[in-house]
């Protein structure tokens, strides 16, 4: 899982990835500070991954992970080449999903680069450069589909429709999210030709709110601009999470036991990461199952809905080619058995064959035959 974080410049973009991934992304009271986009891998918090190493004792245990990338700080005009421009935006495009971090704090010592917080016309300036960006792209690809619809070709003319039809939605400042492809649903090649767009705004986006340490307490309840950036994402059909860019910094200096302590002060449940992947994984649908024995115990992430052979690539494609059956148990059922043998006498491990979904907190052996 790829997410990009973007947001104006001094919205607190980079200060939450260091803090997220203490990566050392340079953080500035300017614009245009991060340059270069920063990467940064950071492991999906998973209590049951140490259970379960626990209970086999494993000598290794490898949790699933998330690629963040730091893009620099978006302006008004960035789609044409202000600021940084389109290096910039090229780079959001190979993520799976956009967190939009959006100031909700008061800060007069933190410039805000239009001079006031205001968090829905924030969020249009962003939206629209992304809009902005997608058009382009949609014209290119009507010119070359326009020419070929000239010569008869009855794919392109249908396509041609589709793409007018995306243009003037567009146009509109509506999200390529939100383009209804419901008539087009049956078309494979229309489908098809809508992926290949990767338009920007066809991209989920989760917003960070970022707000001070006082409005974490509450989860940003009593923050009006915590409220208007929740309106605008109702609407958008996406997720809010509440963070402060500046305490995620400080934990992250931490030992888990003191972050937990310090959690437990502000009287917060989740850290900002924890809320961040909670809502990456409902947003993109995603879960994960478990692998484990005493080498490795191992989380994978996988789709809602997908089948034992395909759970099973993700391991290796060989398991895929030559899948013959999955054994599975749920690991609370298994470490509250004491053991494989005592939950598979007990009857709590299942063979499932390939049409099996794979369910979140599945413990799985493939077998195969290749």
């Amino acid at each position: 899982m790829k997410l990009g974080i973007v947001g104006l410049p001094n919205v607190g973009k980079s200060t939450l990835f260091n803090s997220l991934t203490k990566a050392g992304a340079e953080m500035a009271n300017y614009p245009f500070c991060t340059i270069d986009p920063n990467v940064g891998v950071v492991p999906v918090p998973d209590f049951r991954l140490k259970l379960l190493g626990d209970f086999y004792h494993s000598k290794k245990v490898t949790p699933a992970v998330v690629e963040f990338v730091d893009i620099a700080g978006l302006v008004k005009g960035a789609s044409k080449g202000e600021g940084l421009g389109n290096q910039f935006l090229a780079n959001i495009r190979e993520c799976d999903a956009i967190v939009h971090v959006v100031r909700c704090f008061e800060d007069p010592n933190v410039i805000h680069v239009d001079g006031s917080v205001d968090p829905k016309r924030d969020i249009d300036t962003i939206d629209l450069e992304l809009i902005f960006a997608d058009l382009e792209v949609l014209e290119r690809r009507i010119s070359k589909t326009t020419k070929a619809a000239r010569v008869g070709d009855k794919d392109a003319k249908r396509e041609l429709e589709m793409l007018t039809e995306l243009k003037a939605h567009l146009e509109a400042g509506k999200d390529a999210i939100v383009f209804d492809m419901e008539k087009y649903k049956d078309e494979e090649g229309i489908v098809s030709a809508f992926r290949e767009l990767n338009l920007l705004t066809a991209k989920p986006v989760i917003y960070a709110a970022n707000v001070a340490e006082d409005d974490l307490a509450d989860d940003g309840a009593s923050n009006p601009h915590v409220a208007a950036v929740r309106e605008l994402a109702k609407e958008k059909n996406s997720e809010v999470f509440v963070i402060s860019a500046e305490i995620e910094a400080e934990m992250s200096e931490m030992s888990d036991e003191d972050r937990e302590m310090f959690l437990e002060d502000l009287g917060v449940k989740s850290s900002g990461l924890d809320k961040l992947i909670q809502a990456s994984y409902r947003t993109l649908g995603l879960m994960s199952f478990l692998t484990a024995g005493e080498d490795e115990t191992r989380a994978w992430t996988i789709k809602i809905g997908t089948k034992a052979p395909q759970a099973a690539g993700k391991i290796h494609t060989d398991f895929e080619r030559g899948f013959i059956k999955a054994e599975v148990v749920n690991y609370k059922n298994l470490l509250d058995a004491g053991s494989y043998a005592a939950a598979r006498e007990k009857g709590l491990v299942r063979m499932e064959g390939k049409d099996y979904v794979v369910q979140d907190g599945d413990v799985i052996l493939f077998r195969f035959n290749v």
